[in-house]
């Protein structure tokens, strides 16, 4: 806007309104590319910080970490559940070397008695403000770790509330996500069970064993259906224009590339991709239920 008004003035002082006309638009060019670079460090935010996407990276890949052992020692004690669910994240971003040890000491700085989560997450919040999407899978990645042992504590659920809280996301998307992503566990169950039945029956090629699991199949899809819409955040009553939506929005706020664009560290996609492929395979099998 500045270079607008700048560049008419100065135009109109040199030119009369001929030039006004020409420094007008000079400065609507200068205030596009002003606009672009002032973007691409995150605005004003980006401006007062020094914020860069490394800088960015760094934060969330440290802080998601040290928030994960805090929630982990939120029953007294750390259990070998969690530990294994901590190390299982490691081994799915493939950390190794430095990175690894990185990882590692941000978790136990975060099950330190003086460790403050509050500041923690709202440091991230400051620096992902406008990335609405990557402060929720900071979020879910938290209720990840809370349920590795395939269910969430009192204790764990108001620290996840207060994590939530602070990185200012509202008390009712808080338990979509905690439902959403107990569907998604029991999804996942459901989804490894069923493909190791059908890797038994192969192998086996009993035909008794194959008519019991015939006979169980129509129960087994409508607990797979219901599953499968609560994935996507549904209820049963749902239709198949809010499938669909609900499926392209899910994608949209999960699609690797963009978070990372946005600051996820790329250690950090696989989690990303692992969420993506879970909303695909339940609006896959809500397509094969309709169509059948």
């Amino acid at each position: 806007m500045w270079g607008k008004l700048l560049g008419a003035g100065f135009g109109f002082m040199f030119g009369k309104w001929l030039g006004a006309i020409l420094g007008f638009y000079l400065g609507h060019l200068f205030d596009k590319s002003l606009k672009q670079d002032f973007d691409k460090v995150g605005g004003f935010q980006g401006f007062l910080n020094g914020d860069d996407l490394s800088e960015r990276q760094a934060l969330f890949f440290s802080s998601c970490f040290s928030v994960m052992g805090h929630i982990a020692k939120s029953n007294g004690r750390v259990s070998e559940v969690h530990i294994r669910a901590a190390t299982a994240f490691m081994d799915e971003m493939a950390l190794a070397g430095d990175d690894r040890r990185e990882a590692q000491h941000a978790f136990r700085a975060g099950k330190e008695a003086d460790f403050s989560v509050k500041d923690a997450v709202r440091e991230v919040r400051e620096a992902f403000a406008r990335r609405y999407d990557l402060l929720q899978l900071f979020l879910e990645i938290q209720i990840q770790m809370a349920f590795s042992d395939g269910h969430v504590s009192e204790q764990e659920q108001a620290l996840l509330r207060e994590v939530s809280k602070y990185l200012g996301i509202s008390p009712t998307q808080f338990n979509f996500l905690l439902r959403r992503y107990q569907a998604e566990y029991r999804f996942r169950q459901q989804r490894a069970q069923w493909q190791s039945q059908q890797s038994q029956q192969r192998q086996s090629g009993g035909q008794q064993r194959q008519q019991r699991d015939s006979a169980r199949e129509p129960q087994s899809s409508a607990v797979s259906r219901s599953e499968a819409l609560a994935v996507l955040g549904l209820s049963d009553g749902a239709s198949d224009k809010d499938i669909k939506r609900a499926y392209r929005k899910l994608m949209a706020q999960h699609h690797p590339d963009k978070l990372v664009s946005q600051g996820l560290p790329e250690h950090m996609m696989e989690i990303a991709k692992r969420k993506s492929q879970s909303i695909q395979s339940a609006y896959e099998l809500l397509k094969q239920k309709r169509s059948s």
